[in-house]
């Protein structure tokens, strides 16, 4: 993100402070009246204050959507263990040919219907594969009666994971406000180096037009008009790339608060970083609300809850049973044959009963049991790890605001000398003491004075931001 939002001022600050002279002729067309250049780019819609900008993109901007798309997503997820007390009802249809030993009404057991079974054929010593006819339906329920504790294992492991999105979500968030924050300052300091680059281009022409006066009266030597028609050419270049400048980030600003339009505006509000803690307090505040440090937290409590919740399928469960039947089988029974010769279910049953399981052992069960307590240890040394990547990053983002602003001060200093400077070639030059080379040597100073203070106002509001981001204070 820094890198591309570098890109939206770079462009103008680089093309206007870092360009070099270029060389020019004596019979270049004058450009007295050349008119601002412009730049064939989206122009912006609307206009943002820095409070609107978050707000708009915190309501519209697609990362935050999808963050909370997903803990709607964990939410659903954790509703499926508790969905385990809802009762479970079914009903099947079968037909059968089979051959029949010592029973009859063959059946399968689908996995929502509970079918005892019932009906037994005359014992034979040789069996007989002749085929008979065997035909059920029937209907069942089956409700969770007494589960130990597994359920409700099972929903604390799901509750957080919940935690952790939430908590994963915070940091999406935090990250989208620093990027909205950081564009903003880029658009204030695009739009402000494209004032300096006006006024610089202004000055030049106004001192390319008084050596060309000197020049017609025979007062200057031609190179005076040369050089002076070099300089202006390349504060208009300036110009031009100082626009650009503005048109990349304004568009930086408008894909940062989500926005559909291909570029909006940063309002003209005076932008004066907050006030910080001290570092101490920095750092606590950081350690009690940094979104990455709780999902880690919350990360271990999941692992710790999953493992219980494995560790509970091992305990016993009581289930309520019930069914209706028809069935009827076509071969020979002990008894009485049935009528239809099994094609007709027209024997009735039901039952209803309580059932124990107790899984005793259960080698897939240890061994992911296994597996969960080591996943807990890897989540014990990612805390160690985030925390001190914390206090680092805490630590470098308050030093980084703490250069910006002694930077700073210095960049006003130099800006205050490098005017001074300029006034007195100025002066030098309008009274025929000084000659173009000076005066454009004190332009070129001031006026890279003067971007470099624009950047080091944008380096002081993007390092405040990041410091605000290092100690979630937007949460």
């Amino acid at each position: 993100m820094f890198a591309r939002l570098r890109v939206a001022w770079l462009a103008g600050a680089v093309g206007l402070a870092l360009s070099g002279v270029a060389a020019a002729r004596a019979d270049l067309p004058s450009t007295k009246d050349a008119a601002p250049p412009s730049i064939d780019a989206p122009q912006p819609a609307q206009s943002f204050t820095m409070k609107q900008a978050l707000d708009y993109a915190r309501a519209h901007q697609p990362a935050i959507h999808a963050a909370l798309a997903r803990v709607s997503a964990r939410i659903e997820d954790a509703k499926i263990p508790t969905a385990q007390w809802l009762p479970t009802v079914g009903v099947t249809a079968q037909l059968f040919a089979m051959s029949a030993n010592n029973t009859t009404a063959l059946y399968v057991v689908p996995p929502s219907l509970d079918i005892p079974r019932i009906g037994g054929t005359t014992a034979t010593t040789t069996g007989n594969l002749s085929p008979y006819a065997s035909t059920l339906v029937g209907a069942g329920l089956t409700q969770e009666v007494f589960d130990f504790g597994r359920i409700e294992a099972q929903r604390a492991a799901a509750d957080a994971q919940v935690e952790v999105e939430r908590h994963r979500s915070d940091t999406d968030r935090l990250d989208v406000d620093f990027g909205v924050e950081e564009a903003f300052y880029a658009v204030a300091a695009a739009k402000a180096i494209v004032r300096a680059s006006d006024e610089a281009y202004e000055r030049s022409r106004v001192h390319r037009d008084l050596a060309k006066r000197g020049v017609d009266a025979g007062l200057r030597s031609p190179i005076e008009l040369t050089r002076a028609e070099a300089d202006l050419a390349r504060f208009d270049v300036g110009r031009v790339n100082a626009r650009g400048g503005v048109a990349v980030a304004q568009s930086v600003l408008s894909a940062a608060i989500g926005s559909a339009d291909a570029a909006v505006d940063a309002s003209d509000e005076p932008l004066q970083p907050s006030d910080m803690p001290a570092l101490p307090e920095a750092i606590a505040l950081a350690q009690q609300r940094d979104p990455r440090l709780a999902e880690t937290l919350a990360m271990l409590r999941a692992a710790e809850r999953r493992t219980r919740a494995i560790g509970a399928e091992m305990r016993p469960d009581v289930a309520l049973t019930a069914t209706f039947t028809g069935r009827a089988g076509g071969a020979p029974a002990a008894g009485r044959t049935v009528s239809g010769d099994g094609w007709v279910p027209s024997v009735p049953n039901w039952d209803a009963g309580l059932v124990l399981s107790w899984p005793l052992f259960d080698g897939t069960i240890n061994a992911r049991r296994n597996a969960a307590h080591s996943l807990e240890d890897v989540r014990r040394s990612d805390i160690d790890l985030v925390t001190e990547q914390d206090l680092a990053r805490v630590r470098q983002a308050y030093v980084q605001v703490q250069v910006a602003h002694d930077a700073l001060v210095a960049l006003t200093r130099s800006v205050i000398a490098a005017r001074a400077n300029y006034d007195q070639a100025n002066a030098r030059f309008d009274s025929g003491i000084g000659n173009a080379v000076e005066l454009a040597d004190a332009e070129g100073v001031r006026t890279n004075a003067e971007i470099q203070l624009v950047l080091g106002r944008f380096e002081v509001g993007r390092a405040r931001a990041a410091f605000g981001r290092a100690i979630a204070e937007g949460l």
